[in-house]
């Protein structure tokens, strides 16, 4: 299952073929890949255009793609092609928040009004009853919120979107519960921390977690756009909305939304390669300290107490089938539906379709290409 439905998409009108295999794809079976091949092509069935893993373990990886990563060209998609992360930037940003409760700067249990007086406020909120630790883990009892392309806040008179407007924006929603309740996911819980981070930091969200995470890292393939930067660099994969429909498909070109509509919840740009890269950094302590990793990986169910998924302070536990469990966080923005996880010991499989489905997302088809991935000893 999804952590949560995050955003809101345009149907297309306009139908494209998608192409056959890959000659990527086409190789697998001489790889000893095959189940991983098989869940792959499912998925891409019920996703995208197109549709990628990057996959391994200790000994080395592998990448397999299905598909095209543009319409009516034969473009694999590889490992080092850039696309927009969506939610998996909610890592980036609680590392970020991590690294300053490591200085001492921020704590987790104290509560968001004393960094950010008067923010949270109104319509059922206080922020001197949420604390930074409920905020990273969804357990505020702020409600569910995904900011709506079609229907934004008020923007900036370029175009662009300020953190404090998203916020307001996210608490007309009343409260679903009370702080330390329950977990119900919201956006609005990560748009609050990049606040927090501002604050603390005293510089924007985007050069924070750039300067903290990405740079100290060598994650050179990734990037937090600044406010107005709609680019995406190249090599990219190109993303769609659409619908699948008994047989048909159609795919319409992203709207042009500026990414700081999401900001500090699902602005990010990456790859493949480097958001493996940053998972397998962040659950070996390479980003912060041993002590406050472990507080980073105190769960909460998602759903039911019996989930397979379960959700720490910005990333999510997977129990695999094959025994174990697996790190990472999910993605879903206008045009993408991602996800990484890695394991520790060095398994890891990162997946990208280059569409979000207006209707009837393939969510058992991306943990199904997971789960091969991951498990899979052919």
């Amino acid at each position: 299952m999804p952590i949560v439905k995050k955003t809101a998409v345009l149907v297309g009108a306009a139908c494209a073929l998608v192409l056959a295999l890959s000659p990527a794809a086409q190789a697998a079976p001489d790889d000893n890949r095959a189940q991983t091949l098989t869940a792959l092509k499912t998925f891409q069935a019920a996703a995208g255009p197109g549709a990628g893993v990057y996959a391994g373990d200790s000994t080395g990886s592998y990448s397999l793609s299905v598909g095209t990563g543009t319409i009516n060209t034969n473009t694999p998609i590889t490992p080092t092609d850039r696309f927009r992360v969506g939610s998996q930037t909610k890592t980036f940003t609680a590392a970020t928040v991590l690294t300053l409760v490591g200085e001492g700067k921020v704590s987790l249990d104290t509560v968001i009004g004393q960094y950010l007086p008067g923010v949270v406020t109104g319509n059922g909120y206080d922020g001197n009853a949420i604390t930074v630790r409920q905020l990273l883990q969804h357990t505020s009892g702020i409600a569910a919120y995904s900011p709506n392309p079609l229907l934004p806040p008020p923007a900036n008179p370029d175009g662009s979107f300020s953190l404090d407007v998203l916020v307001r924006d996210g608490l007309k929603n009343a409260p679903v519960g009370q702080p330390g309740a329950t977990m119900v996911y919201s956006n609005t819980n990560y748009l609050i921390l990049g606040m927090l981070i501002e604050k603390v930091t005293g510089t924007p969200v985007h050069e924070a977690v750039m300067a903290r995470i990405v740079r100290p890292l060598g994650l050179t393939a990734t990037s937090f756009p600044a406010p107005g930067d709609r680019s995406l660099p190249t090599p990219a994969v190109h993303g769609y909305n659409g619908v699948r429909f008994a047989g048909f498909f159609f795919w319409r070109d992203v709207i042009s939304y500026d990414p700081s509509l999401f900001s500090s919840t699902g602005a990010m740009i990456s790859t493949q390669d480097d958001l493996t890269r940053f998972y397998q950094a962040l659950i070996s302590g390479r980003v912060i300290p041993p002590a406050i990793l472990t507080e980073m990986e105190r769960t909460v169910p998602v759903g039911s107490p019996d989930s397979l998924l379960a959700y720490g302070l910005g990333i999510a536990r997977y129990s695999l089938p094959c025994g174990g469990v697996a790190w990472g966080h999910d993605g879903e923005v206008p045009g993408y539906y991602t996800e990484t996880l890695v394991t520790e010991d060095g398994r890891h499989a990162s997946v990208v379709t280059n569409a979000h489905l207006a209707t009837n997302p393939p969510v058992g088809q991306m943990y199904g290409v997971l789960n091969a991935a991951l498990c899979d000893k052919s």
